[in-house]
């Protein structure tokens, strides 16, 4: 019997896409083996990376060039392996503080390095050619900061071209006339889905190459690219992938490599509850990134609709660390009702390979179009000033021998301490501390100030707010949150 050639190919359709799926789920259940434990937190420096790349050099599978310098000297590497006609470009770290894919990228490297996934690895390298560059920006990672050793930001150089790095940058996208381009990045952990309390884990964007935003192959292949990605985290992260709003920008690199004929595809890396050094969202680009490299060798991208990829939600803006809802606030003898929300806000130690919080309140008011990783209905609760407690501590081991939670219960939020070491930036408990002679300002709830009150229902205290932190007093645990201020 004839099998019709449509039934045929619906078969061989169903069974790729059946494997597709296997193979994702292997890479996620899989993922530990090739974790690279060299790196585990987001301040990584160029120095940490050198001894990883130089292993490399002496592999027969891959292929390392020094490509360029930054501005203060730091090399800057290109990584390939594969033999196949299809050039795929990836780099990242152009921003210094944005390291979550560099990390994804070496991961990447231990999957190609081992003897797994034969089948699969021969197939893409047999017919991609794949180039890393990681950490196009060290000297901005060596200070975790955003922008280069210069001051600018080179994702605004593809123009001028007056970084190093952009040129670098620049010159190997020309030198590979590359297919594909990854442009890897982190994005504030605060931004969320459209319309929904769900961060935005993933962003993506297929960059437009000019201000009519048209849409041809190359940006076509870019988007359907993406579509194939946004399926994956959708099954780890449902709801939290967004999209990047495409307006042009002649400036930027994503933008003009898009316009110089490569599929340039923005990945950005936002944030996930409880995920602080985001190696759960560095998981999710190991995952989608070598996934999306497989689809490409296999080239069944191509069926994918177009229409897909503006069915993914655009990144809004809406999300804080802490909400507090529905909040009384007495102020000048009137009850006030309304919504608090905050951020913690990291403060680098004079090193960077460390920090330490600085909470702010961002916004007050109606925020009920706003969400919060943490949020707290306080429908009945009182905010109340916290009390500086009347006992002078005379260094912080006398102040751990204290019950903290019952000193919050009782009202305190802060303590003297007499001798407090010089070296102590913020506070090691949830209580702030402060010197011997420090005069605490008038209490007020307002943009900017540093979020420390209570919650009373009822005549008793139920919540405290730290530092931005919330602490249930009516909790049987204890609260994990060691870090509050030092006023001296």
């Amino acid at each position: 019997m004839r099998i019709p050639i449509t039934a045929l190919i619906l078969f061989v359709c169903i069974f790729s896409h059946a494997q597709q799926k296997d193979l994702t789920t292997q890479l996620y259940e899989t993922y530990e083996t090739y974790k690279e434990p060299l790196l585990q937190k987001r301040r990584i420096k160029h120095h940490e990376l050198q001894p990883l790349i130089e292993q490399y050099k002496n592999h027969p599978k891959f292929k390392v060039a020094q490509v360029g310098k930054s501005i203060e000297g730091r090399s800057l590497s290109l990584i390939s392996l594969g033999e196949g006609p299809t050039d795929v470009f990836l780099w990242s770290q152009m921003h210094g503080d944005e390291p979550t894919a560099t990390q994804a990228i070496f991961d990447i490297f231990n999957f190609f390095k081992s003897d797994d996934f034969a089948v699969e690895k021969q197939e893409i390298l047999a017919n991609c050619t794949l180039h890393f560059l990681p950490m196009l920006n060290p000297d901005g990672a060596e200070v975790f900061q955003r922008r280069n050793r210069l001051g600018i930001d080179v994702n605004r150089d593809a123009l001028r071209l007056q970084s190093p790095e952009g040129q670098t940058l620049k010159r190997v996208r020309d030198s590979l006339n590359a297919d594909f381009g990854f442009n890897l990045h982190d994005q504030s952990t605060y931004y969320n889905a459209e319309r929904t309390e769900k961060p935005a884990t993933i962003s993506y964007l297929a960059p437009a190459y000019n201000y009519e935003k048209d849409i041809n192959e190359v940006r076509g292949n870019a988007m359907k690219v993406i579509v194939f990605m946004n399926k994956i985290i959708q099954k780890y992260a449902p709801g939290q992938v967004g999209r990047y709003n495409d307006d042009f920008e002649p400036r930027a690199f994503g933008d003009n490599i898009q316009k110089w004929g490569t599929s340039a595809i923005l990945i950005e890396s936002g944030g996930y509850h409880n995920d602080v050094e985001k190696q759960e969202i560095r998981k999710l680009n190991y995952v989608s990134i070598l996934s999306a490299i497989y689809t490409i060798a296999k080239e069944n991208y191509k069926d994918i609709a177009l229409e897909e990829y503006e069915e993914i939600p655009e990144n809004d803006r809406k999300l804080f660390d802490l909400k507090i809802a529905n909040a009384t606030y007495p102020l000048l003898g009137k009850n006030y009702i309304f919504d608090i929300g905050m951020n913690r806000l990291e403060v680098d130690k004079k090193d960077h390979n460390d920090f330490w919080y600085s909470s702010r309140i961002l916004d007050q008011g109606d925020l009920s179009t706003y969400y919060g990783y943490e949020t707290l209905d306080a429908s009945g609760h009182t905010i109340v000033p916290g009390k500086v407690y009347p006992k002078l501590v005379n260094t912080l081991n006398d102040l751990a021998a204290l019950d903290i939670t019952s000193l919050l219960k009782s009202g305190y939020t802060y303590v003297r301490v007499e001798n407090i070491p010089s070296s102590k930036l913020s506070s090691p408990f949830p209580i702030h501390i402060i010197g011997k002679r420090y005069k605490l300002p008038e209490f007020s709830i307002e943009i900017g100030l540093n979020p420390t009150f209570l919650l009373e229902k009822g005549g008793k205290i139920t919540h405290a707010i730290i530092n931005g932190f919330l602490i249930d007093l009516e909790a049987d645990k204890k609260t994990n949150f060691k870090n509050a201020m030092i006023y001296r």
